[in-house]
């Protein structure tokens, strides 16, 4: 593998169904903007609740990327 920089981004997703179809959600989307995503990580996943009820998941990813620089 040659030398590469990688950076590192957060982002949230979110679902009505559950934490590992927001992790999901948030890197799709993030694939349709960002080339060569490599990793993945989950750092946090709470639930947002109205009146008593789940509302929905969220799950916060660090995605990883090659640096291409400009």
């Amino acid at each position: 593998m040659p030398d590469s920089t990688y950076k590192v981004i957060e982002l949230i997703g979110t679902s009505k169904t559950s934490w590992e179809d927001a992790a999901k959600k948030a890197v799709e989307k993030a694939a349709e903007h960002l080339r060569e995503l490599r990793v993945a990580e989950v750092v946090e996943q709470d639930i947002v609740i109205s009146d008593g009820k789940v509302e929905a998941y969220r799950t916060k990813v660090k995605l990883s990327f090659k640096y291409e620089g400009h």
